[in-house]
């Protein structure tokens, strides 16, 4: 499986939120480029970053964080928050960035997404659908719609998208472990994507849980900043995937 550690970017910390709840901050690093080079330095490939602030706003507001996070390591970055434009889009992928996640844009603005598929390709372009009870969450999970998670997959694989990042939201930074039965359900439902696994995953037995599932990729964030799943860890179960 492949293990993609996260880090949350608030003011410019790592932080960690509480079920999205921007209420329940709690700061993991005061330094997100030296916890990128611990990432690293452990073996790990990837790395997923959320720009909070600007998935509350709307618009990239830690893009020059990010930037030097790309810049100062090797890292494959993929990053989401706030991105609503080509431009923006553009702006990442051409400032180091392996590839952009979209999220609210998905929901609101899928001709976006159409023409991000259409001039950057699907390898860089994936769709981040975060939601409780099987419902769309938007705007930093600050909203809830009536649509389905599986309703929007269906229409983002329409134009062309392969990967997808899901959150449930009501696990995400609980450390209570992952909802693997959702998981797994939109895996099996549309067989041709990546369903990239996000929230609550919290031990070795979650991964294999999501693996015996038919998830290949996971992303860990809290459980990696406690300590329930340090970065030796996380890299042997990569290790071990490749």
């Amino acid at each position: 499986m492949e293990i993609i550690p996260a880090i949350d970017l608030r003011n410019q910390q790592s932080v960690r939120l509480y079920q999205g709840d921007f209420e329940q901050t709690t700061v993991i690093s005061q330094d997100p480029l030296a916890q990128a080079k611990q990432i690293e330095a452990a073996g790990l490939k990837r790395l997923h970053l959320v720009d909070l602030d600007g998935a509350k706003s709307g618009r990239p507001v830690n893009r020059d964080l990010i930037k030097q996070i790309c810049a100062e390591t090797g890292l494959k970055v993929e990053v989401g928050g706030g991105i609503r434009t080509l431009a923006q889009i553009n702006g990442y992928l051409t400032s180091g960035v392996s590839r952009v996640i979209l999220g609210s844009a998905a929901l609101t603005d899928p001709k976006l997404v159409q023409e991000a598929v259409k001039q950057f390709g699907n390898d860089q372009i994936v769709v981040g659908i975060d939601g409780k009870d099987g419902k769309v969450a938007i705007s930093g999970w600050l909203e809830e719609s009536d649509v389905a998670m599986s309703t929007l997959m269906t229409s983002m694989i329409a134009v062309g998208v392969v990967n997808f990042v899901v959150t449930d939201i009501t696990k995400d930074g609980t450390l209570s472990g992952p909802n693997v039965k959702l998981l797994g359900e939109l895996q099996r439902g549309f067989p041709t994507t990546q369903v990239i696994a996000s929230g609550g995953v919290t031990t070795v037995a979650d991964l294999k849980r999501l693996a015996d599932d038919g998830i290949q990729s996971a992303i860990v964030g809290r459980a990696m900043a406690t300590g329930d799943l340090p970065l030796k860890t996380l890299a042997e179960v990569s290790a071990d995937a490749s």
